[in-house]
């Protein structure tokens, strides 16, 4: 009790001069260069749970003792520690994280720092990634950069991503940019059997993705560039100890929408008003939902686990990976395995570098038959699903009574389609490459780089339909057909960086080098009914194409405000003639620093640059090869010449073109890159024109002048003009709370403006050989080319009636016109995340304004006589209630009744996370839950506004998805 009392009077003795020993300071933190206030600064007492932080002006206000030691922190920015010696104001500046203004991007053969890039580059790390069930690197950036657009190919797991940079850049050739992985230009199409050709790299090992999108950017890869570039980055070992890692979901996929056809009901109610009695006698009794019966729940997961550190002095990083995903559509199924192994010694005091990369993957693939989504828009909703008496494995079969088999023009049995037809492949694919970097011992401003890749990829494929599958094919004994295919891609690349400072204020990179990259192709494929009945069952496919380049760039810096870059590529290749093989390719542009200029100094500006630049890049990629020589191809199976009883295949010359050149894309760019307020506010401004000339399409050539009549021939030239707008906003960002936004929209504009003669493209179903897309002079490619509705006083369509356009009183093809085109005029993203804590919320999602689709599946299953026709019964899209129209013609087809816009707002993913350290001692869980497909807002009254082509029919539909997962790093 002594004790205590004698404690309790020192302590009362000393309380004034405690009490009088602390202080209160004030203060204003801001930034060193603009000297602008920096809000939400967190200002601690180190070693206690004192402190507080600025406010919006950057003030503080703390009770602090002499000697105390505080540490002002904030994201963006280097943290200082400051010892408090009794002042009373103690003002305070902090300077931006050089290790974010040193920010390197990837570029061709080389790599600049952010603030030094001259051309229109963007590039997505990986915390910026799109979240979700993503299966191929192409959705990680979805939404993510102005002008560049990504749409699947429909719902099914792993489908194949088409990505439009800056609109359309050719006719007949390839639209779609070039992948490069870790320095390793990859085969865009993939061996029969893949669903995605990017399908072998594992999202999850990817560090960064850089979009090259104006020509100043992507002349250095010349030919292979005219649609941009996408540059990946994986993930690479680092020098520390060793780290794990492991991600974990599950996912499950359901339907959210379906084409609209008559139920069972209101098919009955409609025959029974508008049949014969014949066609009344032919109903059945069901209420039957065919498109619920293809399709079904979804299940998968996906599972990686990943090393990296240093073994014995060497960074390596090592991947493994599992998806299994089944599709929405009855028996689809996506079975991946892929592995990773990235090894980077360094040796000879770091003067030799290696960067050894290797992944591999091995794909087993269930293909649910597309055929059911037709069937199942088609079938009789009256009919039942099985039939005991079925000689068709109990599936109910339309018969015809004098053949006892299937009619030859019925829709056959959705759910036999599912579940007689067994398609399945098998991919295997390596990815290696090799990259060496010397720095000369007697010249270190000189490295010396070779890079060796190899790409091998291999498929085996069959297709079994069961002899029970209901046929009009009376002597039908179920068919096999398969395919072994083989695709190797090597590289070779030496070039030399010459990289040298003069006086702190010059600045010189130089790369000059050389590369050769082939492509070989090895197809196979057999059919089990062609060899039955007598004709050429084998096809043997081999070819080969070679590239041949040397290139060169030179970077000019002075003082960090100027800045030039010029690039030259020549490209050969072994698909065009000799004499028009060597194609050159220059690019030229300039940067200007302006923030770094006196008269900006203190100014709210932490980076302002203008940019110019001017750039041709070529393009022959899918051309097919040596089109200038003579080849000769084998008739049609069904084609065979007769011999006394025994049929032969023939062969023919194909026609050739010995003038065949490159097509040449020619860009100017005009940008400003901006950020301010502390980089809260940042992004960048693109103005584009490209112009393309000698576009490569069909031409028609005069009779007997060549082995046909039509060739592909440089006919054309094409214009896109565009601006884009990328923005990104930080309204709130602290220790505790981070708020950021990213806001891109892109306005662009197709237009042929050189085409000698109008091509009918876009192939539709429904009559014969009927096209409702075409390329002409003046237009957008691909534009519709339809008749002009009349529509009666209630706003009803009059069949077969439109407008005369000519006025010449007759309706005919003179009297088509333009209606739009498939792809958007503006194209917006806007993703938000949050962060609080622990906890973490972000929403991606998309905009596209001015698309249209052509509804092929109104247009050709709205019809009503389709319903009775051929002596059975055909359900009806409920178009038909819009139109009543009775008979399906070439022109009905045609009409501008089924062209649409199918302009949306998507948002694409909700994902909610939380991360718990405390658990276990140095391992992180984060856990979250995420929702793909989210919400379609639309005036498109078909199945889904997004269809890549601007044809709708018999389209996968997108499901929506919902996943449950954990990363574990320890």
């Amino acid at each position: 009790m002594k004790t205590i009392l004698n404690s309790l009077l020192l302590a009362l003795f000393f309380a004034p001069a405690l009490v009088l020993a602390q202080q209160t300071v004030t203060g204003k933190v801001s930034e060193e260069t603009s000297n602008l206030p920096i809000p939400g600064v967190n200002i601690i007492v180190k070693g206690t749970t004192t402190g507080t932080a600025t406010d919006f002006d950057g003030n503080y206000t703390l009770s602090v003792s002499n000697g105390d030691i505080l540490e002002f922190s904030y994201l963006g920015y280097t943290s200082k520690d400051v010892t408090y010696t009794g002042q009373s104001t103690l003002n305070i500046k902090l300077a931006e994280n050089a290790a974010e203004l040193d920010e390197v991007v990837v570029i061709g053969y080389g790599a600049v720092k952010k603030e030094d890039l001259t051309g229109a580059v963007d590039m997505v790390n990986s915390d910026d990634f799109n979240e979700g069930p993503v299966l191929s690197p192409q959705q990680l950036i979805s939404g993510k950069v102005a002008g560049v657009s990504v749409t699947s190919g429909g719902g099914a797991p792993g489908e194949g991503q088409n990505i439009i940079i800056r609109g359309q850049g050719s006719l007949a050739l390839e639209r779609t940019p070039l992948y490069v992985i870790d320095g390793f230009p990859i085969e865009k199409g993939g061996v029969g059997g893949s669903r995605n050709p990017l399908n072998f790299i594992n999202p999850n090992d990817i560090e960064s993705m850089v979009v090259l999108k104006d020509a100043s950017a992507t002349a250095i890869y010349g030919s292979r560039a005219a649609n941009g570039v996408i540059l990946i980055t994986t993930k690479k070992g680092k020098d520390s100890g060793f780290k794990f890692s492991l991600n974990s979901s599950a996912t499950v996929a359901t339907p959210i929408n379906q084409v609209d056809v008559m139920t069972g009901d209101q098919f009955r109610t409609l025959i029974t008003e508008t049949g014969t009695a014949e066609n009344i006698a032919l109903l059945g009794n069901e209420n039957t939902n065919w498109q619920d019966q293809i399709y079904t729940n979804a299940y998968g997961s996906d599972h990686s686990f990943s090393a990296l550190g240093n073994a014995y002095g060497v960074p390596i990083r090592a991947s493994i990976g599992y998806t299994d995903q089944d599709g929405i559509l009855k028996n689809d199924n996506l079975n991946r395995t892929t592995g990773s192994l990235n090894i980077k010694p360094s040796l000879f005091d770091d003067h030799l570098k290696l960067d050894l990369n290797a992944r591999g993957m091995y794909t087993e693939n269930t293909f649910a038959n597309r055929d059911a989504i037709g069937s199942a828009i088609d079938f009789d909703p009256t009919k039942p699903i099985y039939d005991a008496n079925s000689k068709y494995g109990g599936y109910y079969s339309w018969i015809d009574p004098n053949t006892g088999n299937q009619p030859s023009l019925a829709p056959t049995n959705p759910l036999a389609l599912i579940d007689l037809v067994d398609d399945t492949s098998e991919v295997r694919r390596f990815v290696g490459n090799a990259k060496i970097d010397y720095k000369l011992h007697f010249f270190e401003d000189i490295t010396a780089t070779i890079n060796i890749g190899l790409d091998k990829q291999n498929s085996h494929g069959r297709k079994i339909t069961s002899d029970l599958i209901p046929t009009a094919d009376e002597s039908w004994n179920g068919s096999r057909t398969s395919f072994v295919n083989n695709a190797t891609n090597q590289l070779f690349d030496a070039y030399i960086t010459y990289d040298k400072s003069f006086k702190d204020i010059h600045s010189l990179t130089a790369v000059a080098g050389y590369s050769y990259q082939s492509f070989e192709f090895d197809n196979n494929s057999y059919d089990s009914e062609d060899e039955e009945d007598g004709l050429a069952y084998e096809f043997i496919d081999k070819s080969k194409n070679v590239l041949l380049s040397y290139f060169g760039r030179v970077n000019y810096n002075y003082d960090n405000k100027y800045l030039i870059t010029a690039s030259l590529r020549a490209d050969a290749s072994s698909k065009l003639n000799p004499d028009d093989r060597w194609g050159y390719f220059p690019s030229v542009a300039a940067a200007w620093n302006i923030h770094k200029e006196a008269f900006l100094e203190g100014s709210a500006f932490n980076e302002l640059k203008l940019r110019v630049g001017y750039g041709e890049v070529g393009n022959v990629n899918g051309l097919g090869d040596y089109k200038f020589l003579t080849r000769y191809d084998g008739s049609q199976a069904t084609a065979g010449y007769q011999l006394g009883s025994s049929f032969y295949q023939t062969f023919r010359p194909s026609p050739i073109n010995e003038d065949l050149r490159w097509e040449v894309g020619q860009t100017l760019n005009i940008g400003i890159d901006y950020a301010f307020l502390s980089r809260r506010i940042s992004g960048s401004i693109n103005v584009y024109s490209k112009k393309t000339t000698d576009l490569i399409s069909n031409s028609f050539i005069d009779p007997f002048t060549n082995f046909g009549n039509q060739i592909e021939a440089n006919i054309g030239d094409m214009e896109n003009r565009g601006v884009e707008f990328n923005l990104n906003l930080i309204p709130v960002r602290n220790d505790n709370f981070e708020w950021s936004i990213n806001y891109n929209i892109a306005l662009n504009e197709n237009e042929i403006t050189n085409l000698p003669d109008q091509q009918l493209v876009g192939g539709i179903t429904g009559g014969t050989g009927n096209t409702v897309q075409t390329h002409i002079k003046g237009e957008a490619p691909f534009s519709f080319l339809v008749y002009e509705q009349v529509y009666d006083s209630n706003g009803s369509p009059v069949e077969g009636a439109y407008v005369d356009r000519n006025n010449d009183n007759i309706i005919n093809e003179e009297d088509k016109y333009i209606n739009h085109d498939p792809y958007a005029d503006i194209t917006m993203g806007l993703s938000t995340n949050l962060s609080y804590k622990k906890w973490d919320f972000a929403v991606v999602s998309r905009a596209n304004i001015g698309n249209y689709i052509y509804d092929n599946v109104a247009s050709r299953a709205g019809i009503l006589n389709r319903a009775t026709e051929n002596g059975i019964l055909t359900n009806l899209h409920t178009d038909y209630y819009d139109t009543g129209f009775q008979n399906l013609t070439d022109s009905g087809l045609l009409s501008d009744h089924y062209v649409k816009d199918a302009s949306f707002f998507k948002i694409d993913n909700i994902t909610l996370g939380y991360t718990l350290t405390e658990a276990i001692k140095n391992t992180t869980f984060r856990f979250y839950g995420s929702v793909q497909n989210v919400l379609i807002a639309t005036d498109y009254d078909g199945l889904d506004p997004e269809v890549y082509g601007g044809i709708d029919n018999n389209f996968y539909p997108r499901p929506r998805t919902y996943v449950l997962g954990v990363n574990i790093d320890f």
